[in-house]
């Protein structure tokens, strides 16, 4: 057993190790692993940043009890993308996986995989999933209970022994395909006396024979993506499903030291305020009633937070900045500025909207506050919602939807940026999300 008093993080072997704690928090029957940023240590590089949020985007507008360590730090400027380390099959090995709160599956790389990455600059060692070579894996097969409700229904052409097959298409291009195989995932589980002890299940994920686009570039390499959404083909849904956890989970980033932790199931506390989230969305959209700046309210439209096609405001941790339609954007904007009445702005790559800036920015900027359904307010301060890119340059965190992508101009999405140093709990059995500040760095 390992005393989480004396850790900070946890790391899923399934498939998933986990290794971490939430200071003071409690947990119920909870699995939690650390995460990592993407480009942690890396140079500040807008561009990437920028082409990162584009991709994602496409993703996101497209509608095709455990802890996790999450890897990667959450700065703008080093490209926001949260990876994690979970272990599948028997025996265990190590994958090192993107998380995502904007996707449904969990995938890996496997063994005879068409333009899959052979290797990664992040520094990791990449790994194909081999289902022959381990011995508690098996086929998942189109007429079965797990194929037929992840497409709603039988297969045309479905025979026996006829394997379940996979393939998403993203907005920005990319695919991957494969099928579906089921196999271990041995768990850390936290206890409610604070320890860890190592708890066994079986989860079915996709086994990636092709991938095309972004997918199979090496430059930002990982061996899947582990997508932690709604419907019950989600390794989470799985999970409580099997009884082994509740459909909730957590995140605390943390962009002062980098990374941060997920956790599966529930934590008892610290008690958050929450909010409903919006029905039959794809992903995690909740409704924001006003915004506030320095203490005063901007005078908003009150149709402005219904975001045409996508109800509400997107939740998403794997998008690092914040996208406001130009009518807040530039309100907000505005409000901030006319604060610093000498502030000498200048852009950077087309977008970036900076300046030079030698005090404290938290005493020389207003804190922004966003106000939701059931009273939850999400407090902004200015550390959060600017970033530095070097000595007393500062960027601001807000971007204008509206000179986004045409299909993407009217979305409200509020990305890791200002999530970050908060705990953020997404409870999927009674469809709130919650909130409420946390120092995340304790966990690292």
């Amino acid at each position: 057993m390992t005393d989480l008093r004396r850790l900070a993080l946890v790391v899923v072997t399934v498939a998933v190790t986990v290794v971490g704690e939430f200071g003071c928090s409690s947990f119920g029957n909870v699995v939690t692993f650390d995460v990592r940023h993407k480009f942690a240590g890396k140079g500040k590089n807008l561009s990437a940043l920028r082409a990162h949020d584009i991709r994602r985007h496409g993703r996101l507008l497209s509608t095709v009890d455990d802890d996790l360590p999450l890897g990667g730090n959450g700065h703008p400027s080093e490209t926001g993308l949260y990876f994690g380390k979970i272990g599948l099959g028997n025996p265990s090995k190590d994958y090192y996986v993107q998380v995502d709160t904007g996707s449904d599956i969990l995938w890996v790389n496997c063994a005879g995989c068409v333009k899959c990455p052979t290797k990664s600059d992040l520094g990791i060692e990449l790994t194909l999933y081999d289902p022959k070579r381990s011995s508690t894996s098996s086929m998942v097969y189109c007429d079965q209970d797990f194929c037929t409700s992840t497409y709603d229904g039988p297969l045309p052409d479905c025979k026996p022994n006829l394997q379940c097959q996979y393939n998403v298409v993203y907005g920005d291009g990319s695919s991957t395909a494969g099928y579906f195989v089921k196999d271990a995932i041995q768990l850390q589980q936290v206890t409610g006396n604070l320890q860890t002890g190592s708890t066994n299940g079986t989860v079915i994920f996709g086994c990636g024979a092709k991938q095309s686009g972004e997918l199979g570039s090496s430059s930002e390499a990982l061996d899947g993506i582990l997508g932690f959404g709604q419907a019950n083909s989600s390794m989470i849904s799985q999970l409580a499903a099997a009884g082994q956890v509740k459909r909730m989970f957590a995140h605390c980033l943390d962009n002062i030291d980098g990374g941060g932790i997920f956790a599966i199931g529930e934590v008892v506390s610290p008690k958050v305020n929450k909010t409903p989230m919006v029905p039959h969305q794809a992903h995690y959209n909740v409704v924001m009633k006003e915004v506030e700046v320095g203490g005063a309210l901007l005078d908003l439209p009150s149709d402005i937070f219904d975001s045409g096609d996508q109800k509400g405001t997107i939740i998403d941790s794997g998008t690092t900045l914040t996208y406001l339609p130009s009518t807040i954007y530039e309100l907000l904007m505005t409000k901030i500025l006319s604060l610093q009445p000498a502030l000498k702005l200048h852009t950077i790559e087309d977008q970036f909207t900076c300046f030079q800036f030698g005090e404290n920015v938290d005493d020389g900027f207003p804190v922004v506050k966003f106000h939701f359904e059931d009273s939850l307010v999400l407090t902004v301060y200015p550390h959060d919602y600017l970033f530095q890119i070097k000595e007393d340059i500062w960027c601001f965190g807000w971007q204008n939807s509206g000179m986004q992508s045409k299909d993407g101009k009217d979305m409200i999405l509020l990305g890791d940026l200002v999530l970050s140093n908060k705990l953020v709990i997404y409870d999927i059995e009674n469809q709130t999300i919650g909130w409420t500040e946390y120092n995340c760095s304790r966990l690292r």
